[in-house]
């Protein structure tokens, strides 16, 4: 890996390791069978690599598409298109995972702002439209003549209503205002832990708990979009089982595969850009090593992933 600051973790890798790398991807044919895609990095283009998956092999998606932006992602540089355009392009790739997903299959999309306006439509198509999740992003450019950009949204989608959510492992602990106690003097519904007094509260839609990946965290790298490891985990505990396939067709630096690995949750992820892919396989190596995902301890949700 590339040298830098004691301090900076960020990933970051040198061509000869690049090359290196990427020859552990894996590249579909027509009639690709399950065993042959498991727990692989697929490096090629999403619409080419969809088409020859098998039927039915997926129990959760988790996608963070290019936002509706001109932004380079590697080699290749996605072009911001006027909102019908870009309608077209989320159904062009979007259908085409309805084919893979299981029954009881649940969607996730990331999304900004500007994006958002055209998800519910395309999406709603072909799934059950159940939530829409928005997350405070830290970073963010300021504006003169307008808001700062902060905010970004995670729609919730399943293919049926038959689909999985297990409200318990995405609890959130969070430190009590008003520690009441029953009429015996005992805390009610709260406990206590150094000192505080702790409650595992509901989540809801509007999560202010995360923290995006900078130089010093273990996860960073140089890709554009990068998604925290904190962010994917609430999405698989959610809605998956150990030992699911989860699934990621754009999948950039590799946040879902490695976040399924150290979940126990199997995953495809497609990504064509040489860069991420080894990116991708460099992550899913540490992970055998670290486990760990920053914010998320002993099955509890950390305030921060800081």
């Amino acid at each position: 890996m590339l040298k830098k600051a004691s301090r900076n973790k960020t990933i970051r890798l040198e061509k000869r390791q690049i090359s290196g790398l990427v020859s552990s991807a894996v590249k579909l044919k027509n009639n690709t069978q399950i065993d042959e895609i498991l727990n692989k990095v697929i490096w090629q283009d999403s619409l080419n690599a969809m088409d020859k998956m098998p039927d039915k092999c997926v129990d959760l998606m988790i996608v963070d598409p290019p936002y509706n932006l001109t932004k380079n992602f590697g080699s290749s540089t996605f072009h911001e298109m006027n909102n019908d355009d870009y309608a077209k392009w989320l159904d062009k790739w979007l259908k085409k995972t309805v084919r893979i997903l299981k029954d009881n299959a649940s969607v996730y999309i990331c999304a900004d702002w500007k994006t958002s306006i055209a998800i519910p439509y395309i999406a709603g198509k072909y799934f059950m439209l159940q939530n829409r999740i928005s997350w405070e992003r830290e970073k963010g450019r300021g504006a003169q003549k307008n808001w700062k950009n902060c905010l970004e949204d995670i729609w919730f989608f399943t293919k049926s209503k038959d689909y999985k959510f297990y409200l318990d492992r995405v609890k959130i602990l969070r430190e009590v205002i008003a520690p009441y106690r029953n009429t015996e003097g005992n805390p009610k519904d709260w406990f206590e832990k150094d000192n505080k007094k702790l409650r595992l509260t509901h989540p809801s839609n509007i999560w202010t708990d995360i923290s995006v990946p900078f130089w010093s965290m273990a996860e960073n790298t140089d890709h554009p979009t990068q998604k925290p490891e904190k962010l994917i985990a609430k999405l698989v505990l959610a809605s998956s089982d150990e030992g699911d396939v989860v699934f990621d067709p754009f999948l950039g630096s590799g946040t879902t595969a490695v976040v399924a690995k150290k979940l126990n949750r199997q995953f495809i992820g497609i990504e064509k850009e040489k860069e991420y892919v080894a990116l991708a396989l460099t992550r899913l190596e540490m992970a055998e090593a670290n486990p760990q995902i920053q914010g998320f301890e002993d099955g509890i949700f950390k305030p921060r992933n800081m």
